[in-house]
């Protein structure tokens, strides 16, 4: 069976890393019929937008994308390929396995960790605006039912999987109100899965316990900008960005990268 897949090669280091990866997927056997479609620098420069509409029409009808590395301008330029994807396609559960490959250096080993992490909205979603000249304002938005769902995602990942255990990371000491929210929603979810562990950490605490002791950890539920920091921190831990996969899923289309 051929499968229609849409091809995102991305920019910079993108088509080099994609070009391997085609060709693995290839040699696996996987009959996929690629849809390439330009998006970030390069699709500004040649159809004046970083997300042209066939790319997104590509995506709808397919479902299904493999996406390379976009480029995101520091303090300045377009916004991020990554997050407007996420949104439009509602793409709410970002899932990144942290576990070592056999002949692939790292710190350490016999690591097996899942980030699980809320992908439209929180800090990360980029809703800001300058109040005055000099005075910046960026929003965190939150709601019960986003962080019900992702929560739900955890928990059922976990007993589809047979982990033992989930871990919420926030920062409710701080920001009570938001933070509170995730974890509140996290712990009403926990009650369903009586078979699984549940605990919280706040997410400074999570990061220091990572490095000294992360065989103590299983999956991890965090909210959005925690979940890009921690999972990068994770990744560290097993040899890098370049060894970890990630996945962007919804109800109805997924994005891997």
């Amino acid at each position: 069976m051929k499968h229609r897949v849409t091809l995102i090669p991305g920019d910079g280091i993108g088509p080099e890393v994609t070009k391997p990866t085609l060709q693995i997927i290839k040699a696996a056997g996987v009959n996929i019929d690629w849809e390439p479609h330009l998006a970030g620098a390069e699709a500004l420069k040649k159809h004046g937008t970083t997300i042209p509409k066939p790319l997104m029409d590509s995506f709808e009808k397919n479902r299904v994308a493999l996406k390379g590395p976009v480029t995101t301008p520091v303090g300045e330029g377009f916004s991020s390929v990554n997050v407007a994807l996420r949104q439009s396609f509602n793409l709410y559960a970002n899932l990144r396995p942290i576990k070592n490959l056999p002949g692939v250096k790292a710190r350490y080993q016999g690591i097996d960790l899942i980030v699980v992490r809320e992908n439209t909205e929180g800090l990360y979603s980029g809703i800001e605006h300058e109040v005055v000249p000099g005075v910046v304002e960026s929003l965190k938005i939150m709601t019960e039912k986003a962080c019900t769902k992702i929560s739900k995602f955890a928990f059922e990942y976990a007993r589809r999987n047979g982990r033992k255990k989930v871990a919420a990371v926030h920062k409710a000491n701080i920001m009570k109100l938001s933070d509170g929210l995730f974890l509140d929603c996290a712990r009403k979810v926990s009650t369903a899965y009586k078979n699984i562990g549940f605990s919280d950490v706040i997410v400074d605490n999570a990061c220091l316990q990572l490095v000294i002791d992360p065989w103590k950890f299983d999956v991890l539920l965090m909210e959005n900008l925690y979940g890009d920091i921690v999972s990068d921190l994770a990744a560290g831990l097993v040899g890098g960005l370049g060894v970890v996969p990630g996945a962007n899923l919804g109800d109805r289309h997924a994005l891997f990268e």
